[in-house]
């Protein structure tokens, strides 16, 4: 198995180094960029499977940088490692797509535990362009199509197809999807997938192969006949 990468990006270099040996002596490979500038071109030209990302930085912050990698890539993962401790500021991670938001000072075994947790639980990628039943799935276009007739994706609709399809006759826990697409289960949140699924089937809705189940209190479940 191909080593997993992580981009550490933290102006505090004393302490970065410390964390990168600790990365490092559990097998992870590690680049590390002193600020966010830098973090964005060595993220450019490494692709890391998971950036560890400082808020507080010269040059370029870490929301501005997870917004221009959010920009780029939906998939890789982005952990906030950051002192600033207030709601606002943890939402606001969560709203730039963040994955995780790591309070400092942390002990780096909770990080490593953490990071673990993700890797094990992370389905294989999908091939951009696949058939599932009739209905054929871009996840570059964000379209599905049905006997020539093509329907967009918003991105969070295209985001919930693919983790169903990786998954086809298992149950999704809703949980789970509200973590990975939003950040989190909030209520609000709640009622949107419940939205971004009801569109979903409108737009399977020609192609009789494909259903779409909601379990009550268990969760959402792709079906392919």
């Amino acid at each position: 198995m191909e080593r997993i990468k992580i981009l550490l990006v933290d102006d505090d270099h004393q302490n970065s180094e410390l964390l990168r040996k600790f990365l490092e002596v559990e097998g992870f490979e590690v680049k590390y960029a002193k600020n966010g500038r830098a973090g964005w071109e060595m993220y450019a030209a490494n692709r890391p499977d998971l950036v560890l990302l400082d808020i507080n930085m010269p040059l370029m912050n870490g929301f501005e940088l997870a917004r221009m990698i959010r920009e780029q890539d939906r998939d890789v993962l982005i952990f906030f490692l950051t002192d600033r401790t207030e709601k606002a500021d943890r939402l606001k991670g969560f709203d730039m797509k963040g994955n995780d938001y790591i309070p400092k000072p942390f002990y780096p075994e909770e990080l490593i535990a953490k990071i673990k947790e993700r890797f094990e639980h992370r389905q294989p990628t999908l091939p951009s362009r696949i058939t599932i039943g009739r209905t054929i799935f871009d996840s570059n276009l964000s379209t599905i199509e049905y006997a020539g007739t093509v329907h967009h994706l918003s991105a969070r609709q295209s985001e919930i197809f693919t983790i169903l399809a990786q998954h086809i006759g298992q149950t999704v826990e809703r949980s789970y999807l509200l973590e990975h697409v939003w950040g989190n289960d909030s209520y609000a949140n709640s009622l949107a997938l419940n939205v971004q699924i009801t569109y979903i089937r409108k737009a399977l809705a020609s192609d009789p192969t494909i259903a779409i189940v909601s379990l009550k209190k268990r969760g959402i479940v792709m079906d392919v006949k």
